[in-house]
Formats: C-alpha cells, sequence, structure tokens
C-alpha cells in the first residue's frame, strides 16, 4: 500500500520513474520504498546516480530511541553541483513563503501536492503539511512561515472542485477551481496579493 501510494503521487505530479527490484543501497536499515535519482549527463557520466535513499521507519527504534518514522538520502555535493553548473540552473534565494496548503484528510494528499507543485512550477515558494496535524496546528505553521497565502484542502473541496484562498495580511479571499488553480497560479496569486485598498476606497467615496 505504501508502495503504490509513492507511485500515485509520483504519476500525479508527472514524474517519470522505472521500478527495479534489483536495487540494492548500502547500509540495511531501510524499509519499504528505496530509490535512486540517476541523471544522464556528459559533465558526470552517462546513467550517473546523484542521489539515494529511502525510508527506515524502525531505524530510531534500532538505536534504543522511541518508534519513529523517518526517511532520509545521500547525494554526492560535487556531482550535483557540477550538474547545476553544466545545465545552468541558479538556485534561488531563501524568501517568505508565497503558498502554504492546509489538508484535511490522506484522500486530499494527491491534489495537494498538485497544488503545491503548480505553484512552484511558475516561480513561487510553496509549502504543504505532511504530518497530518490539526488545522490550528497547521495555521501556527503557516503564520511562523509568513505564507502570504493560505488555502484549506479536504473532501469536500474536492468533491466541488473548488478552494478558497485566503490572504490574510489584505483581508482578501477569493474561491477559485481547482483546475483554474492549477493551470494559471501566477495570475491568481498577483490578483490576491496586490493591494487594492486605495483604490476601493476612491471608488466608495472615501
Amino acid at each position: 500500500q505504501h508502495f503504490e501510494q509513492v507511485q500515485a503521487m509520483l504519476k500525479a505530479l508527472d514524474i517519470p520513474y522505472t521500478v527495479n527490484p534489483l536495487i540494492v543501497r548500502g547500509l540495511d536499515y531501510y524499509q519499504d520504498t528505496i530509490f535512486e535519482i540517476i541523471v544522464n549527463d556528459d559533465a558526470i557520466g552517462a546513467q550517473s546516480t546523484v542521489i539515494g535513499g529511502g525510508r527506515y521507519d524502525g531505524l530510531v527504534e534500532q538505536l534504543g530511541g522511541p518508534q519513529a518514522p523517518g526517511f532520509g538520502f545521500g547525494l554526492g555535493m560535487e556531482r550535483l553541483l557540477l550538474l547545476l553548473e553544466q545545465q545552468k540552473i541558479e538556485l534561488p534565494e531563501e524568501e517568505p513563503l508565497d503558498l502554504f496548503v492546509l489538508t484535511m484528510g490522506d484522500a486530499v494528499n494527491i491534489k495537494a501536492l498538485q497544488i503545491v507543485q503548480a505553484a512552484r512550477q511558475a516561480g513561487y515558494f510553496a509549502e504543504r503539511d505532511y504530518l497530518g496535524r490539526s488545522l490550528k496546528s497547521q495555521f501556527k505553521t503557516a503564520d511562523k512561515l509568513n505564507a502570504k497565502l493560505t488555502l484549506t484542502l479536504g473532501e469536500n473541496e474536492l468533491e466541488t472542485g473548488k478552494v478558497t484562498i485566503k490572504n490574510k495580511a489584505l483581508d482578501k479571499q477569493k474561491e477559485v477551481a481547482i483546475d483554474d488553480l492549477l493551470a494559471d497560479f501566477e495570475n491568481i496569486y498577483r490578483e490576491l496579493t496586490t493591494d487594492t485598498s486605495a483604490i476601493d476606497k476612491y471608488f466608495r467615496g472615501e
């Protein structure tokens, strides 16, 4: 079931992958899924593994700690930097979070990932909750990260195909179709982050 969920999320994000039951990592504490990210580039050699890792839910317990989920990976820093240089990819500077997606229930996981991915592909910083926490805890995280926009995604939003995006600082919100959000996040973001209070006051005669 875990592996099926991983595959479903990769497909939802249009990330190509190949299932290889013969992959073996150097350490034996992995459980469920292990993975390798392989890049074809002359700068680092054909079919070169850049990142490898997996899930290890029992590792903390084996070391004398409490039962806790775990996930991690190792990477070759020199290879990665060489690859970034070769492909002329610049690392973005850290900025305040543009969007935080609050989730309610496992059923919305894939759609939440798609929304976050759409925002990132449009050039914005987006994040979501991965721990299944209460909405109160998620809102605290959004505030801590200074998220400009928030949206709450639950089963009701999946059924209607619509979500409400809020800008707390400007006291603005907008209900949009999820499909429109995925297709054109940038225009929706600009609409909700543009301060039109002065114009609104003018037309109200204030």
